[in-house]
């Protein structure tokens, strides 16, 4: 049993409100290339607890987006499984781990994705109509967010209207407009000059902290790495923390 798994069951028998939110335990997948099998993930664990940021630092192909997808659901582990507060997913119907999915995991990709018909506001509004708010509910949440972010003065501009950093601090805005307890971001500064990068990330680590997120970020930045609260790197397929 591995370190991070021992604490972690430690850690939960000491009571529930101290179960991680997100605990990826002995995760492996592997993909066929020809002939060959390639090892992406080799008995991965990674424990993380409510309002804890952790960095994911890594090369390219060392499979930071694979574990982010499995993470959040997007993908079966071959093996292992995924406990979102103590409850196993990997044998769940897919419906109910879209369920999850959309009430419980925010995703923030290096590409906003929003849509570009709609305005910054409906954005941000849409996730959450979907779920079953009204939209004067919908409407007041979002207006929050999009404020807190900085984008006050944004919220009836259309993507286009918008500059990178903008873009991306209303897709943070929506990722977390249905109140997920876990975000998920896969280089979210990733496509976004250095001074406009720090500016974004400074918000999304204030908003995870503000809002006790159990949050993942996987990034090259060793900077940007450097503000989360822990950071750690895949190693052979498996989770290694960084000091």
């Amino acid at each position: 049993m591995s370190d991070t798994l021992a604490d972690a069951n430690v850690e939960a028998a000491e009571g529930e409100q101290d179960i991680p939110i997100l605990f990826l335990q002995g995760v492996e997948r592997h993909y066929q290339q020809g002939d060959a099998t390639l090892h992406i993930l080799n008995g991965a664990e990674l424990a993380i607890w409510a309002g804890q940021s952790v960095a994911l630092v890594a090369p390219s192909g060392a499979g930071k987006s694979t574990l982010l997808h499995i993470a959040g659901l997007l993908e079966h582990p071959d093996h292992g499984d995924v406990f979102i507060d103590g409850r196993a997913t990997a044998g769940l119907p897919d419906h109910e781990r879209t369920r999850i999915r959309r009430n419980e995991i925010g995703f923030v990709y290096q590409s906003h994705h929003l849509l570009p018909e709609f305005t910054a506001l409906e954005n941000v509004l849409l996730p959450q109509m979907i779920r079953g708010l009204t939209r004067d509910e919908a409407r007041k949440r979002a207006v929050e967010l999009l404020g807190y972010l900085g984008l006050q003065a944004r919220l009836n501009h259309q993507p286009a209207e918008l500059s990178g950093g903008e873009q991306q601090r209303v897709a943070i805005a929506r990722a977390v407009a249905n109140a997920p307890r876990i975000l998920l971001a896969d280089e979210p500064t990733g496509n976004l000059d250095i001074r406009t990068a720090d500016h974004v990330f400074a918000a999304l680590t204030q908003l995870v902290r503000a809002s006790g997120l159990a949050t993942i970020i996987a990034t090259h930045n060793m900077e940007l790495a450097a503000r989360m609260d822990r950071r750690v790197t895949l190693r052979d397929g498996q989770v290694v923390e960084m000091e």
